[in-house]
């Protein structure tokens, strides 16, 4: 059985991939995310037959399940695509974030992409792909975002060495660092700590759609980093140039 995982997949990016996989011909879609009543109902808009998974992947117990279901499912499993869309940020000083949360960030941003891969794996075959959703915030050191961006620097250099150890056996690993998406819940849910509301102009945001969409055909070629838009293109390449003491300068535009 050909499967494709989505995580993140109730909201944002996660759902648009997920619908984008809907046409792979694949047999079963894995729908990974906190929130059960939104998963059920983009179930019912695919085609594909889906497996509601609602784990909330910054727990431990949540990848014993998934293991449990792996296992369960038998040496019969292909994983064609996993589709890692889960993570969030918050803006604003580190010492005005409460306890936890900064730690949580990193759980969800990073470990869980190395603890899915681990996980994974055993099911790949040549040709399975391995997509994980960066940001162009990897790009460059950003204060007020240092740790989101942190986070995202480490997913993106896990990618690119992912991708050369795993080339031998054919199975591809991209890193999709988009520009700031405005019509997702990342920036609502991120600028609830930017008190001083450092974050105000999202200039040349893209849509979900767009971004999902352009990233989506270069997942499917096998592209290592894929930057889906001007603002991030230009990031990417300003960024392997100009000194790092003058990019943390420069992130205020950023902001």
């Amino acid at each position: 059985m050909d499967i494709a995982i989505v995580t993140g997949a109730s909201s944002g990016l996660g759902e648009k991939y997920a619908k984008l996989l809907d046409g792979e011909g694949l047999d079963e879609l894995w729908l990974i995310a906190r929130r059960r009543p939104q998963l059920e109902a983009l179930a019912e808009k695919l085609q594909t037959p889906c497996r509601i998974l609602p784990l909330d992947l910054t727990a431990n117990a949540s990848f014993t399940a998934l293991q449990d279901t792996l296992t369960k499912q038998g040496k019969g499993l292909t994983v064609r695509y996993l589709l890692h869309a889960a993570g969030f940020g918050k803006m604003g000083p580190v010492t005005s974030i409460p306890p936890g949360i900064l730690e949580n960030m990193v759980d969800l941003n990073d470990r869980s992409a190395i603890t899915l891969t681990q996980l994974l794996l055993p099911y790949c075959v040549p040709g399975s792909h391995f997509a994980f959703i960066a940001s162009c915030a990897a790009f460059l050191p950003i204060p007020e975002l240092a740790v989101y961006a942190a986070s995202k620097a480490f997913l993106l250099r896990y990618c690119r060495a992912l991708a050369a150890e795993l080339a031998p056996q054919g199975i591809l690993v991209s890193a999709v660092c988009p520009y700031w998406v405005r019509d997702t819940e990342f920036i609502k849910t991120a600028s609830t700590t930017d008190q001083k509301h450092q974050f105000r102009h999202y200039l040349l945001a893209g849509t979900k759609e767009s971004i999902a969409r352009r990233s989506f055909k270069g997942i499917k070629k096998g592209r290592t980093v894929i930057t889906p838009d001007a603002a991030s293109t230009l990031l990417r390449f300003v960024s392997a140039w100009i000194p790092q003491d003058i990019l943390l300068y420069c992130s205020r535009i950023f902001r």
